[in-house]
């Protein structure tokens, strides 16, 4: 959140996640590019440890597969999701992450790390800044997200609106659902239930259809089929 400190917002969230009893978080950092994946790890460190839980970095294992089979829960966080996704590929942690969650291991993402838990990372805002090595993402969820949504166009702004970006997306992939994720909101899957957490809407994309906007008190477990 805007004037924020990093992740104050979602941290009492994520400690309803995942529960009182102390864990110990596996975490992603690869999306960073310009700054260091310790400095990344003592970041997001920081803020596990003001609501009781703890975290560890993958890039401290020698063997990244092992750490996701070990991992009490799986923290992906925020970057270039062009960058993620190719270091997710080299390190063979798709496939790893997604058997993982899909035996109960809890998964949290933001930004970027929303992206990945999406088939494909192909509704990324993300400048693709290096070769991803093929675009299939972990498919957590059979839906894309598109983090960061924003309504508006920039004043002075001659490119697409994120919409229009969204329409084209669309026009190649029409069988696909797209969420638009605003600022300030979450998606929380959990007993094949799915809803949206905080106080704006999220705009659901559909070919043919005009886009929707759905809010907390509606149920968004729909998406989850296949």
């Amino acid at each position: 959140m805007q004037g924020e400190p990093y992740l104050d917002y979602p941290k009492h969230e994520i400690q309803k996640f995942l529960g009182d009893k102390t864990v110990t978080a596996l975490f992603i950092p690869y999306a960073a590019v310009t700054f260091s994946f310790d400095l990344y790890e003592s970041k997001v460190k920081e803020r596990f440890a003001e609501i009781g839980h703890q975290i560890t970095s993958i890039h401290n294992f020698s063997d990244p597969v092992e750490a996701v089979q070990k991992a009490e829960v799986i923290v992906v966080g925020g970057g270039n999701t062009w960058q993620l996704v190719r270091m997710m590929h080299d390190n063979l942690l798709m496939d790893a992450i997604r058997q993982k969650v899909n035996k109960g291991t809890p998964y949290i993402g933001w930004s970027a790390g929303s992206n990945v838990a999406c088939p494909t990372l192909q509704t990324t805002n993300d400048m693709p800044i290096v070769d991803p090595r093929g675009f299939d993402c972990m498919e957590l969820v059979p839906f894309q997200i598109n983090p960061h949504y924003l309504d508006a166009n920039p004043a002075g702004h001659g490119g697409e609106t994120r919409e229009q970006r969204i329409d084209e997306f669309l026009e190649v992939n029409p069988t696909v659902t797209v969420v638009g994720l605003r600022e300030g909101t979450m998606l929380k899957c959990e007993n094949n239930t799915l809803k949206l957490i905080g106080n704006r809407s999220a705009r659901i994309f559909k070919k043919g259809m005009n886009p929707e906007e759905l809010s907390a008190s509606d149920d968004f477990s729909f998406l989850l089929n296949r």
